[in-house]
């Protein structure tokens, strides 16, 4: 099954790696479940696991980035006719769209459903609950 996972689950899922969140991500370690991304997505997450405020080790965010470069489908979808409240956003729904992907956010409601272009988006724990793989 392929997925696009939101920032905020993967940090999620380093932080708390018996929760939910990292539920998903030993998912993909697994190989169970494979990540989409393009190389805005990448980038993205590269800085975010760097911000000081989180404390991961430089390996740790390394394996991570190494992991969704290994195991995920590369993407480089196009623009959708719409524009999400948050820019920045844009790219985990057009890879969703592109890829006819699940995309796990902790933050749904930054994708309102009339903008969604189709994409089902769910919650870590609607994701997990509902997956039987």
């Amino acid at each position: 099954m392929r997925v696009v996972l939101d920032t905020n689950v993967l940090v999620s899922g380093l932080i708390a790696p018996q929760g939910t969140c990292g539920h998903i991500l030993r998912m993909v370690f697994a190989g169970h479940i494979r990540p989409c991304v393009d190389e805005r997505m990448m980038q993205e997450c590269r800085a975010v696991l760097a911000r000081p405020k989180f404390g991961f080790r430089a390996e740790e965010a390394e394996e991570l980035l190494i992991l969704l470069r290994l195991e995920g489908v590369r993407v480089t979808p196009p623009a959708l006719p719409v524009r999400l409240p948050d820019r920045s956003d844009e790219p985990f729904l057009e890879v969703a769209a592109a890829e006819s992907a699940v995309l796990v956010t902790g933050n749904v409601r930054h994708y309102p459903p009339h903008l969604r272009c189709g994409v089902k988006v769910m919650t870590p724990a609607e994701f997990a609950a509902s997956y039987s793989g």
